[in-house]
């Protein structure tokens, strides 16, 4: 059954009393002093860059995607092809078989975050629509089919032999359950996360927001693994546990010089991601990371605040 909805049950209002859809400078403008502070004390702008040598910046701020793949075990991502602007579609479509990598793909920016300019592919037309309306130098990858991400923040000091992950995030992807009356449309604007990207929503799926779905059938709408795309952040830190750690400090070893930041990794099962197996890492968050467990709704800005703070202080 479709939920009642208030005089409250508007973008505005949920905004308004909901910090995590507020405006990036919104969250951080009352605690930039700090940032300076450590600035001044690190007597450099761009003492971040330090924390991932072989990362351009420290993966602070435009960062090359491509650049971090060069510097990781093939086992550990997506199998992807890199490709400069300009090019010709047909051209992308000729390596993508040739790399003998199918359907449904992933097209993703070879730099920027918050799932900007990601899209899934889902046919050659989808390809050649994704190549003409690029801006920058693209990724075409395998669309991984574990069904579920987490982000995991990781940091290790140099000299130190072993690692420790600082906060855990599950991601719950944007889905709606069939009601066998109402349409999609109707069912994303009756949930208060919902109607937050429901322009979104209509922009990707158009007129496929009117189908209704069977009693009990649920849909992922918005199948990317993004707080700005929709997905509900939720704080599983208490997780962190000595096999976990110990599996995630291997798997960032591999990857060259990486000390600080935020895996991004689709994978099977908890059991499995604990034991380091049946994943694959879809990003590598340098030190431009948030802590995304903050993003979790039971949290205040407050906590918010603490744990940037904390990861600043790392």
């Amino acid at each position: 059954m479709i939920k009642r909805t208030g005089f409250f049950h508007r973008p505005f209002f949920i905004r308004l009393f909901n910090w995590e859809y507020w405006s990036f400078t919104t969250v951080y403008i009352l605690i930039y002093p700090i940032w300076i502070y450590l600035c001044i004390r690190a007597r450099s702008f761009f003492f971040f860059a330090a924390s991932n040598p072989s990362i351009q910046n420290g993966g602070f701020l435009n960062e090359s995607k491509e650049d971090i793949y060069a510097i990781m075990p093939d086992s550990l991502h997506p199998k992807t092809l890199f490709f400069k602007l300009p090019v010709n579609p047909e051209h992308v479509l000729t390596a993508l078989n040739r790399g003998d990598l199918r359907f449904p793909l992933i097209g993703k920016p070879d730099s920027g975050g918050r799932g900007r300019g990601v899209r899934r592919l889902m046919n050659e037309d989808d390809v050649r629509t994704y190549v003409k309306s690029a801006i920058m130098n693209f990724h075409i990858q395998e669309y991984v089919s574990y069904k579920n991400e987490v982000g995991i923040f990781y940091y290790r000091y140099p000299g130190e032999a072993k690692g420790r992950i600082s906060g855990i995030v599950t991601k719950k992807f944007l889905t709606v359950r069939g009601d066998g009356t109402h349409t999609i449309r109707q069912l994303l604007e009756s949930d208060r996360r919902g109607i937050m990207y429901i322009d979104a929503m209509k922009r990707m799926h158009g007129s496929a927001l009117d189908q209704v779905l069977r009693p009990g059938e649920e849909k992922i709408v918005s199948p990317y693994g993004n707080h700005a795309r929709g997905s509900l952040f939720l704080d599983e830190t208490h997780l962190a546990d000595e096999q976990l750690n110990e599996s995630i400090d291997l798997i960032c070893k591999q990857v060259k010089d990486f000390y600080y930041g935020r895996l991004d990794i689709r994978f099977n099962t908890w059991e499995e991601l604990r034991r380091g197996e049946s994943l694959s890492i879809i990003e590598v968050n340098g030190a431009g990371s948030e802590p995304t467990h903050m993003y979790d709704p039971r949290h205040s800005i407050f906590f918010a605040w603490k744990e940037i703070v904390r990861h600043w202080f790392i």
